[in-house]
């Protein structure tokens, strides 16, 4: 099975397009566990255990573990394992280099720690992604139009008449001959959703920026996903994780992840029966 079809699968039977990013901030997290040497899966354990019914991804940032040293890579290498099987992994660790090094980020991430999927920087170009893209079961994420405000430095620069986002895009395209690519589009980019999506309309849409970054939920729907309202991942971190700092922090990420993808497939029913505005 390619990544494609276990992304289309996931989706579809759990109904769900929710990715949950787990950012766990070593300053954030609750007062009771914020000096315990083992934080960082005590939090994202119970964060997974409350939200797991409803999510049909994780989104590990890499930042927040690699901070933290060796200790840091045994919880992350810890909370890989108690994901479920039917939920995507993703690593969000935008990596990607000359070729032997790109190869060994690959080998690391997408089979010794058994990541569906990782977020890959195309900016050095096509044989900086391929060792990537070698599995087709497992997937990679090519930063596309990211949510952040410095995305306009060198996205938005014209190249042709045409934004470098956009060409960096129609070569995602080309380089899914394994049916395992996918994009990076913020939600923070409303009006250039559509036009990535009328670009790459069969690959799956790694979407951030809802939540903390005030991305439109509605937009990202609409614009951002698939002609069935499918094909695409809405990610939200912070809001969910970090909705409360005190010892309710699992059952309030519980509300908020419950509440979000029922937004998320209100949203989707309108789109799928022609009736979702902007």
């Amino acid at each position: 099975m390619t990544f494609t079809d276990k992304l289309k699968e996931i989706t579809e039977s759990r109904n769900s397009l929710l990715c949950v990013g787990l950012d766990p901030d070593r300053n954030k997290l609750p007062n009771a566990m914020k000096d315990d040497p083992d934080a960082l899966f005590l939090f994202c354990d119970e964060i997974i255990r409350t939200t797991r019914h409803v999510a049909a991804a994780y989104k590990l940032n890499f930042a927040f573990f690699e901070v933290e040293g060796s200790k840091g890579w045994d919880a992350l290498e810890r909370i890989v394992k108690i994901i479920p099987p039917n939920v995507l992994k993703i690593a969000d660790a935008k990596r990607a280099d000359i070729g032997s090094s790109s190869e060994k980020y690959a080998e690391a991430i997408l089979h010794r720690l058994d990541f569906d999927a990782v977020t890959v920087n195309p900016y050095m170009g096509a044989d900086s992604i391929k060792p990537f893209l070698q599995w087709p079961e497992k997937g990679a994420f090519v930063l596309g139009l990211t949510s952040n405000p410095g995305s306009r430095d060198f996205q938005h620069l014209q190249i042709n008449a045409r934004p470098l986002y956009k060409r960096v895009i129609k070569e995602v395209v080309r380089w899914n001959g394994n049916q395992n690519c996918g994009v990076v589009v913020g939600a923070t980019h409303p009006g250039d959703l559509e036009g990535a999506r009328n670009l790459a309309p069969d690959l799956p849409f790694l979407i951030p920026g809802i939540g903390a970054q005030g991305g439109s939920l509605k937009a990202a729907i609409r614009y951002g996903t698939d002609a069935d309202a499918g094909m695409a991942l809405i990610t939200a971190s912070r809001s969910i994780i970090f909705k409360s700092s005190d010892y309710d922090f699992a059952e309030e990420a519980q509300k908020e992840a419950e509440s979000l993808n029922q937004q998320i497939n209100s949203f989707r029913t309108q789109k799928q029966s022609a009736l979702l505005e902007i």
